[in-house]
């Protein structure tokens, strides 16, 4: 038989049956719509990922106390008291560090802001600099930045975040009012605009203080929590790394590089640690997901044992009028394969669809820029096991059908 008549025969048998066809291919359908979904859903979180690291600037360079955290439970660098102000004195020396643009400081104060009985327990409260606002260009809508003479005085001000704003003073102007952080007070002296997520905190729920203030007013100690720079250009990032490194390892007297008792992260770092990240957790869910493949599977072949049980008399009539062993085998595989292909082309366009209206769920709650990413390469890979697994899964109840005498076929009732 020609391949022509081959593949007839077999899309013949698969119309015959449809209403058992659908059903047969439901799981491929679930299993190919499954990876689809979630390789969809991970490209368009790294991107989202991507584009937000990308968004703080590629010149931006974080420095952070404590060794370069392994695994989760290694994550202790903010609590080490590493960073000082002599650090950060050094690193804004410009025959120490000459391709720097601007750093800043960051001093994490745990606590509330209240304004009279009204308290906001979820506000990100930290010590810095106008620098932070000139590094993730985040300026006040209204009043004023942290200044120098802030700084310099200790000054008990504070610029809040549009939200901290809204909760706690309503349709009220913020700007010049007092508010209790760690039962002290503070004047508003200005209110940033809606900016959403930032590097790892959201603008909105934000109140900067001067670095100053929150060591020695609210704190009591003498160490940074970590320290924001930002080098002239992309470009000059490799070599202000290197500055950096090598002021800090003669201010902490560190020879040998293991030792390091700080670790610097580029834009270039995070992203690919993003990336790694984000890619290992879509291969394994994928992976998961594929498992349902299998169960699809064993359902076509059990589908298509029952078929060939049920063509008993047209398998031996078909061997009567000249068919080979071949033409048989040929004719179910195919027809194990036009159905897995059925269920992968149909499992990638409903995958396909259910990401898109996710993605546009997902950009309208959390207002992030999440966009529908099409993968690709992960339809191919989808419609190929789709086909792999109509070839493994068919070829034994095509082999029952192809060795069937032909006399005791005809004679099957």
């Amino acid at each position: 038989m020609k391949l022509y008549h081959i593949l007839q025969a077999a899309w013949r048998g698969v119309r015959t049956n449809r209403l058992r066809s659908t059903l047969t291919i439901l799981g491929i359908v679930i299993g190919i719509a499954a990876i689809i979904v979630i390789e969809s859903l991970g490209e368009g979180a790294t991107a989202s990922i991507l584009n937000q690291v990308k968004s703080f600037g590629p010149a931006m360079i974080d420095i952070d106390p404590g060794h370069l955290p392994t695994s989760p439970s290694a994550i202790t660098g903010i609590f080490s008291d590493s960073l000082k102000n002599g650090d950060l004195a050094a690193i804004e020396d410009k025959n120490n560090v000459p391709d720097l643009k601007v750093a800043t400081p960051i001093v994490l104060v745990p606590g509330n802001v209240s304004y009279q009985s009204t308290i906001k327990s979820d506000a990100v409260i930290m010590g810095s600099s106008s620098g932070l606002q000139e590094i993730f260009q985040i300026y006040p809508i209204s009043g004023r930045s942290i200044t120098q003479d802030d700084i310099n005085s200790r000054a008990s001000v504070a610029v809040i975040g549009s939200r901290v704003a809204s909760q706690l003073f309503g349709l009220s102007d913020p700007v010049g009012q007092t508010v209790k952080i760690r039962n002290k007070n503070f004047r508003i002296v200005g209110v940033f605009p809606p900016k959403g997520m930032v590097s790892l905190f959201n603008v909105d729920d934000i109140v900067i203080i001067p670095y100053t203030t929150a060591q020695d007013y609210l704190l009591g100690i003498k160490y940074f929590n970590g320290i924001i720079t930002e080098a002239d250009s992309e470009q000059d990032v490799p070599q202000t790394v290197t500055d950096i490194t090598r002021v800090l390892r003669f201010r902490h007297g560190i020879t040998d590089p293991s030792k390091d008792d700080f670790h610097i992260t580029t834009q270039a770092d995070a992203a690919s640690r993003v990336s790694a990240i984000t890619s290992i957790l879509t291969a394994l869910l994928s992976a998961v997901a594929a498992v349902s493949l299998i169960v699809g599977g064993v359902g076509i072949m059990n589908i298509m044992l029952v078929s060939v049980t049920e063509r008993t008399r047209e398998i031996g009539l078909r061997k009567a009028v000249g068919a080979t062993k071949g033409d048989i085998m040929r004719q179910f595989l195919w027809e194990a394969v036009t159905l897995t292909a059925a269920g992968g082309i149909i499992g990638v366009a409903f995958g396909a669809l259910i990401s898109f209206l996710i993605s546009l769920l997902l950009n309208r709650l959390l207002s992030t820029g999440w966009s529908f990413v099409f993968p690709v390469s992960a339809a191919l890979v989808g419609l190929a096991m789709a086909a792999l697994i109509g070839l493994v899964f068919g070829f034994y109840p095509a082999k029952q059908a192809a060795d069937k005498n032909p006399i005791e076929a005809l004679r099957y009732e």
